[in-house]
């Protein structure tokens, strides 16, 4: 199957939900506003398409001058294995720009995905964990 990237189409939040759960990427799968809320919320969204079929998605939030943050990045278990992850961070670092620097926090079962798609470990963030 050929893959479709688009960054003008947003997938609806079941779409989302789907692909989170079997991605097994932890999101508030249970909260469809949310989801929702998220997604218009966000600067920059990119997804694949494997027909009508969301395959992955990656979604930013970024001021476009300094910095970015991958919030999201999906890839359907049936999808994985193909350079979708990877060409969603291209296709965003191009929509993005050079000025401006990607960070991420990645979930614990992919921290050995991100240096192999170009990604440095770095050691000197800080977190305030939301309370819901």
């Amino acid at each position: 199957m050929e893959i479709t990237y688009r960054s003008d189409v947003m997938p609806t939040p079941e779409q989302i939900i789907e692909l989170y759960i079997n991605a097994g990427l932890p999101r508030p799968t249970d909260d469809p506003e949310r989801i929702k809320k998220m997604f218009e919320n966000s600067n920059l969204v990119v997804t694949a398409w494997d027909g009508d079929k969301l395959a992955g998605v990656s979604r930013t939030i970024t001021d476009w001058v300094w910095s970015s943050y991958l919030a999201d990045l999906a890839v359907s278990p049936d999808h994985q294995k193909w350079g979708i992850g990877k060409k969603l961070i291209e296709l965003t670092r191009e929509k993005i720009g050079e000025q401006s620097m990607i960070l991420l926090l990645s979930v614990p079962t992919a921290m050995s995905y991100y240096p192999k798609v170009g990604f440095t470990k770095e050691d000197r963030g800080y977190i305030i964990h939301r309370r819901k």
